[in-house]
């Protein structure tokens, strides 16, 4: 009898899925942009001719945490979400679900 297929654990990586697609898309393009596995955004800025200088003010939706609370959000989670079929509308049919934490 075969081992069944093992999975992992934890969500995906989001970060790293689009830091990769940036790679994908841009890196034939660009190449200069991608040193030592990471994206160098201030030579991005460049190749791309934004000479904006770094004090520019801008409009934007800013308050104190955020830039924590997007570092979490993009962690992967190892928590799991369970459906709740008896609270759900034709769960079988309509793929929409009440989901219980």
């Amino acid at each position: 009898m075969t081992e069944p297929k093992k999975m992992a654990l934890t969500s995906m990586d989001i970060a790293e899925e689009r830091r990769e697609e940036l790679k994908r898309c841009l890196g034939s393009a660009f190449p200069e942009v991608f040193a030592e596995g990471a994206i160098d955004f201030e030579q991005l800025r460049r190749v791309l001719g934004d000479w904006v200088e770094p004090g520019k003010e801008r409009f934007g939706l800013n308050w104190p945490g955020k830039a924590e609370c997007m570092k979490i959000i993009q962690q992967p989670s190892v928590a799991t979400l369970k459906p709740v079929r008896e609270e759900s509308v034709n769960f079988d049919e309509s793929e929409n679900l009440f989901v219980v934490v």
